[in-house]
């Protein structure tokens, strides 16, 4: 290629990517240069993700540096899954455990090149009923946790807890790790206590936005990026957005889809056209997007990894910075989501694995650093 030509296309990719930019204008230099790889990367890769991947698999628990994926290809998830929902509801003690093998893990993961990302099944801070909606116990805690309700400052003590544990997380470089944090996910649904049937909508965003505020002007947490994740039913934008917080509140919009994708139904098409709503979406507006969760339980459909989960990502132009798929259990013999050595669908996985679109943690150079040419990992 000739050099003007290509200084004209480079060029033209800078200018397309130079809207984005994360929504916290004190992000740490690692935190910003995650936002903007992660967006030129998912202009021709999406990165594989695995929930609790490096804590726990199937059939063990706490092994150093061990995953299933590793086991079945050699690489970690390039995104790995964590839960903060051990730091509130429990005695002081097990919360600051919980916050320091959640600050490991994080770190180890950030010390080796990959990404974190956050999630938080939190149990219901003014009843009963843990994290789902139990009707005979559960109580819409939104309204009591916003500005002016009466547990608003119980609220401000779990954040409290997340502030400085997110200071906590100094790689061995020094720099803080940064974090996909992706709060009230699946708000759309009923099942958790922050769903849509429990809590306004006015009230969800007032949480959404109190709480990004909090973590990031009270608190000065500045190595998360915050994700926008409802569940798969709304049918167009406008659904969509029904409860979103605003463009200045979100780093990264997705969505999780467990039911078009085999649980419920094979609808591919429909999985399919509404993460091109959600990627559109984020191309729009300067943001990232993600395929957030889905899977599919025990995995018994032997071909799920290219024929269901890789031809919904490119059944159209989409760009996609992650897909993560969901937990392997310690004890149950079938709640996994991702293979182990032996399992069934392995040889699709592997095939999975090495098609060029997706990249694993041992693909993934230099994330957290900005470089003059782009996309060169």
């Amino acid at each position: 290629m000739k050099q003007p030509l290509l200084l004209f296309l480079l060029a033209l990719f800078f200018c397309s990517c130079a809207g984005m930019k994360p929504i916290d204008s004190h992000a740490t230099k690692e935190t910003k240069a995650l936002f903007k790889n992660m967006g030129q990367l998912s202009k021709n890769h999406t990165l594989f993700g695995h929930q609790h991947a490096t804590e726990y698999g199937h059939g063990w628990q706490g092994d150093v540096n061990r995953s299933d994926v590793k086991s079945v290809t050699g690489s970690h998830p390039a995104v790995i899954g964590v839960d903060i929902m051990g730091f509130s509801g429990r005695s002081t003690e097990e919360i600051e455990r919980n916050k320091e093998a959640l600050r490991k893990n994080v770190v180890d993961t950030y010390n080796r090149g990959g990404v974190t990302t956050v999630a938080w099944h939190f149990s219901n801070p003014v009843s009963g009923g843990g994290f789902y909606w139990v009707d005979t116990v559960s109580l819409p805690a939104v309204k009591y946790l916003i500005p002016g309700g009466v547990a608003h400052e119980e609220y401000k003590k779990i954040l409290d807890h997340i502030g400085e544990w997110a200071h906590s997380l100094k790689g061995a470089d020094g720099t803080l790790a940064p974090v996909i944090f992706r709060p009230f996910h699946e708000f759309d649904g009923d099942w958790f206590w922050w769903g849509k049937s429990h809590t306004s909508r006015e009230d969800y965003i007032s949480l959404w936005r109190f709480t990004v505020s909090y973590l990031r002007d009270s608190l000065q947490v500045h190595n998360f990026l915050y994700a926008f994740s409802p569940d798969n039913l709304f049918e167009n934008e406008a659904e969509f957005l029904e409860r979103y917080p605003g463009d200045e509140w979100v780093d990264m919009v997705g969505m999780d889809n467990y039911g078009d994708m085999g649980r419920d139904r094979y609808a591919l098409d429909v999985a399919a056209r509404k993460l091109k709503i959600v990627s559109d979406y984020a191309r729009k507006k300067g943001k990232l997007a993600a395929f957030t969760e889905t899977g599919l339980e025990s995995i018994p459909d032997t071909t799920w990894w290219t024929n269901t989960l890789l031809k919904t990502m490119r059944a159209h132009d989409m760009d996609l910075a992650y897909v993560l798929v969901w937990r392997n259990d310690v004890r149950s013999p079938t709640h996994y989501y991702a293979p182990f050595p032996g399992q069934v669908s392995v040889p699709n996985f592997l095939q999975f694995y090495r098609d060029p679109y997706t990249l694993f943690e041992n693909d993934l150079k230099n994330i957290y650093q900005r470089k003059k040419f782009l996309g060169i990992f």
